[in-house]
């Protein structure tokens, strides 16, 4: 019993080689030849947990992404290309087909519409193949009600300074040649006194209710300190940032922030900020165990399960909202220190901030006391009744029904990644990066990646395998009987990069020879 598997040891093997442990088969469709092919594509996973290979491999992309952007001298290019024939094509016969919708719903032909309808959303994925980015135009135009909301800043919280905002990214240059950028730490207030292990002093005083909402209300903070940051500064500031967790289990913030900012502006800045939460009370929980809110067919909304009447509407709950439900805010802890490109530092600290992006946020927690595993089961358990969304079902433990309700909602049950044990509260993304950070998206880093590679190779002279320009990706059905099974795949993809590895291998040694060659004639 003691001797490996056979499907462990190609697991093994596929790590060894940097090949992703769980692939999904691929249907390619050659269109030129016709011939279908089934290929492993690598899962993309962003968790070592998952796959080690592909959670390391995005976070050596990041790291990538973060040190191009970081130290820019020059502002990066954002003119956009000129539209194509096709596109704009595309788009003329897309303005017809709105018109021609518009008319079959004045003329109430249902059955027209429907298939205009289709029409449009076959073209909208066309113009996403042909490079569009943006929102389209959708076919009808919802009316949105207008709730006034007070504008003026909180007697509670500091003015800021304004600045009218140039249009640049880079910082300044200090001294003819030096040009620093910042690295940022920012934290969220304090819900009561903590020990070093991060477990309160007190559990029965520690605010889990705040640290809940906090926690789902961080990645709207977070933008609202960017906005404060650029009109106080007076300048486009940009980022690459990372959101982890602190030992008392609270989400923060390390951003590697392009140009430098005094460090009395950015506690200027982080002490004025706040983000204030316009959503109905949620303090009082109305429903609980076997007496919660039903659905009821005829009302086509969820009703009281004694009394049968109706629950507020989301729409009718925010008209009744005169105040904020929740205030979210920084804590005083506001760590800052300036970094100049090309230095070992700056690397350490790159490194610094794509350390854990192996691992989900709650994976970066390991609970060794019972105080410590305490102290996280009561903030999940606060986690799971506050509302993540206006579309969160647990509004229905509240007495108001969630934006858009349907039948298959279960009251008090999300399925969103706030409630999750893994995310600790953080619904967003893990990685935030700046529109303007390096002039490219990630998937353009990684297809420069690319093509340095097969660059080198075909400088070398080494061939590569031909591979169809013109291809369709299906997904596979399950328990198609051409699909091989995952050992199969998985030894598949090991044999291809152990090919591609000792071509590009070969190819680093003939550059090295043919750079020492060089050198020597130009010294002879």
């Amino acid at each position: 019993m003691k001797q490996p598997a056979a499907l462990d040891v190609t697991r093994a093997v596929a790590e060894e080689h940097g090949v992703c442990v769980r692939p999904l088969a691929k249907e390619r469709i050659d269109l030129d030849t016709g011939r279908v092919d089934i290929v492993p594509v690598p899962c993309g996973s962003t968790v070592a947990s998952v796959c080690p290979t592909c959670a390391e491999k995005n976070r050596r992309l990041r790291m990538a992404q973060c040190r191009e952007g970081w130290h820019l001298s020059e502002e990066p290019d954002f003119t956009p290309n000129a539209p194509s024939d096709d596109q704009r094509a595309l788009t003329a016969y897309r303005a017809d087909l709105v018109k021609a919708y518009r008319q079959a719903v004045e003329e109430d032909d249902e059955i027209g519409a429907e298939e205009v309808r289709e029409e449009v959303a076959g073209v909208d994925t066309e113009l996403r193949q042909l490079g569009i980015r943006g929102s389209l135009p959708a076919l009808e135009i919802r009316s949105r009600a207008v709730r006034k909301r007070s504008t003026r800043r909180r007697q509670d919280a500091p003015n800021l300074p304004r600045r009218p905002v140039q249009k640049r990214t880079v910082g300044r240059v200090f001294g003819g040649k030096y040009q620093p950028s910042t690295f940022l730490t920012l934290t969220l207030d304090s819900y009561g006194k903590v020990r070093s292990d991060g477990t309160p002093v007190d559990p029965t005083r520690y605010d889990y209710r705040r640290a809940a909402r906090d926690a789902v209300h961080f990645a709207a903070l977070l933008d609202r300190f960017v906005q404060n940051l650029r009109r106080c500064v007076g300048w486009d500031v940009q980022y690459f940032s990372t959101v982890e967790p602190q030992r008392r289990l609270a989400p923060h913030w390390h951003a590697a922030v392009r140009g430098s900012i005094s460090r009395a502006e950015l506690r200027a800045v982080a002490e004025a900020t706040y983000h204030q939460v316009w959503w109905p009370s949620h303090d009082e929980i109305k429903y609980s165990g076997d007496n919660r809110p039903v659905w009821d067919s005829r009302a086509k909304g969820f009703v009281d399960p004694v009394t049968r009447k109706p629950l507020p509407t989301w729409e009718e709950a925010l008209d009744q909202v005169e105040r904020p439900a929740h205030v979210a805010r920084f804590g005083v802890q506001v760590h800052s220190k300036g970094i100049l490109g090309g230095t070992e530092e700056a690397g350490r600290h790159i490194g610094y901030l794509t350390k854990y992006l192996t691992k989900s946020i709650g994976e970066c927690f390991d609970a060794r006391t019972s105080r410590q595993e305490d102290h996280a089961e009561r903030l999940c358990a606060e986690l799971a009744v506050t509302p993540c969304s206006p579309q969160c079902p647990v509004w229905l433990l509240y007495g108001v029904q969630p934006k858009g309700a349907r039948l298959s909602m279960e009251p008090g049950r999300c399925k969103g990644k706030a409630h999750k044990r893994s995310t600790l509260g953080v619904a967003g993304r893990r990685v935030l990066v700046s529109r303007k950070w390096s002039g490219k998206s990630l998937a353009d880093h990684k297809h420069d990646r690319v093509k340095f590679v097969r660059q080198l190779l075909a400088d070398v002279g080494i061939k590569q395998e031909e591979r169809p320009t013109r291809v369709v990706w299906n997904n596979v059905q399950p328990g198609d009987p051409n699909v091989p099974p995952r050992p199969h795949l998985l030894l598949r993809a090991v044999a291809e990069r152990r090919r591609w590895k000792a071509e590009y291998t070969a190819a680093l040694l003939a550059s090295a020879g043919a750079q020492e060659s060089s050198a020597t004639d130009q010294a002879a």
